[in-house]
């Protein structure tokens, strides 16, 4: 299945790159299905779950960015000197915010209690 998500995520970003917008569009939903699959089979392991999660908004991002551009909403002002495209920060950040977590705060307990 990881296998298969690569095959997606790799038609998807080729989608983007060469304009192709139905293939970019379409292989939005296999590659953010078997993204989040991943992430549920893998909840019970910390370490899996956070590095899943970070992939599933990392996903997300890129896709609301990719079609940000295919719609031509990316250079739109929405706020300040921030654009269309730059919304893809929140859930690139999240994705960020939540490996931080883990590295920070989580691998640091997981040691001490296997220390302990």
């Amino acid at each position: 299945m990881e296998n298969m998500h690569i095959l997606f995520w790799l038609l998807k970003d080729i989608g983007w790159c060469m304009i192709w917008k139905p293939l970019g569009i379409t292989m939005i939903f296999p590659t953010l299905f078997i993204a989040m699959l991943i992430t549920w089979r893998t909840r019970d392991i910390k370490a899996e779950l956070a590095h899943n999660l970070a992939i599933v908004f990392w996903i997300s991002a890129n896709s609301y960015w990719m079609i940000s551009e295919f719609a031509g909403f990316d250079t739109v002002r929405v706020w300040g000197s921030l654009t269309g495209k730059h919304l893809a920060l929140l859930p690139f950040l999240t994705g960020l915010l939540i490996l931080l977590y883990y590295y920070l705060v989580q691998k640091p307990r997981e040691k001490q209690t296997a220390a302990a």
